[in-house]
This record gives structure tokens, sequence and C-alpha cells, in this order.
């Protein structure tokens, strides 16, 4: 059972990062020359480790509730352009993959806390960015595919698969596997440690 002042922590600790997770998913959108690397699963996996996997699904589902509203307002112009083709499904695949990958992080640290704290982080740190995009992947090559293959003619990028795996998951997805798994861990872990003293 849960005291009072634990139960404070908690939201103490979920409000702000989700405040976070809304300005770092917001910069990443408005300015994204400015921030050629999307940190937001950083605060995502640190909440699922200090808060559990409920506490990452929060702050996934705020993360997809940001990319959704910067689709429908044009501010993110490749989901606007899904949304405008598909959008009931680009909406579910948001929501699916970014609460996917917070309450993935918060599981498998769960699962590994007792026997390495510093690897359950790391292992929750890596997760979390496989979740987000082996979600985003699946949605692109099945029930919006379609859509997706449409962008790919708008963009003059010939083939949408080889596209896909080439240039938006080739090199995004691994700067974005690495400097979660560097960051969130080592934040998480510090932030465990310092919480016993």
């Amino acid at each position: 059972m849960k005291t009072s002042s634990e139960k404070t922590r908690r939201l103490v600790t979920l409000a702000l990062l989700s405040a976070l997770v809304i300005v770092m998913q917001t910069i990443a959108t408005l300015f994204p020359s400015v921030t050629p690397v999307n940190l937001t699963l950083v605060p995502i996996v640190v909440g699922a480790i200090l808060c559990g996997a409920s506490g990452g699904a929060i702050l996934g589902f705020l993360f997809a509730v940001v990319v959704i509203v910067a689709g429908f307002t044009g501010a993110d112009v490749f989901t606007f352009t899904l949304l405008s083709i598909s959008p009931a499904w680009t909406v579910v695949i948001c929501l699916v993959k970014g609460i996917g990958c917070g309450a993935a992080a918060g599981a498998v640290y769960k699962l590994l806390e007792s026997k390495n704290r510093f690897l359950a982080c790391l292992f929750a740190a890596m997760i979390a960015p496989v979740v987000n995009t082996g979600v985003f992947t699946l949605g692109m090559l099945t029930v919006v595919r379609g859509a997706f293959e449409q962008i790919a003619e708008t963009y003059a990028v010939g083939n949408a698969v080889q596209w896909l795996f080439t240039g938006i998951l080739g090199v995004n997805f691994v700067i974005e596997f690495l400097s979660n798994s560097v960051l969130s861990s080592a934040i998480s872990y510090i932030t465990k440690h310092a919480k016993k003293h």
C-alpha cells in the first residue's frame, strides 16, 4: 500500500515529466532543424522507471496527443498528410505506439529490477524506441500503407517501403535508439540512487 507521500511524489514526478514530454515534442515538431534528434522518449522512459508501466503509459499518451494535435494543425506535415488520408488509423497508430513504448519500458524495468538495476534501466530505455518504431513501421506497412505510398509519391522518394527502411528508420531509429539508451538509463539510474539518500 502506497503512503500519502509516495503518492504525492509520484504525482509530482509525473507532472514534471509530462511538462517535459509536451515541451520537448512541441519543440521537436516546430523546430526540427534545431533539434535533429528527438529526445522525447527520454522523459517517458524515466517516468516508466520511476512510476511504473502505468506512469510510462500516461507519458506515452501525452506524447501521442502532442503528435496528433501537431498533425491536425499542420505543424507536423507528415502526420497532417497521414491524417488527411487515413485519420482514424493514424490516430490509432500514434496512440498505440506512444502508450505502448511507455508501458513496455515500465514493464521491462519491473521485470529486471531485482536482478540488476542498471541493466533494468538500460533495457527499459532500449525497448521504448523499439516499440515506438515497431508499431509505426507495422502501421505504415499495413493499415495506412496506401496513405504512406501517396506521401512517398508526393515527396518523390521512390519506393515507399525502401524509403521507410533506409530513410525514415535507417537513420532516425538508430540515432533515437542510441541516444535514448544512453540518456534514459543514465538519468534513471542516477535518479533511483538519489531517492535513497
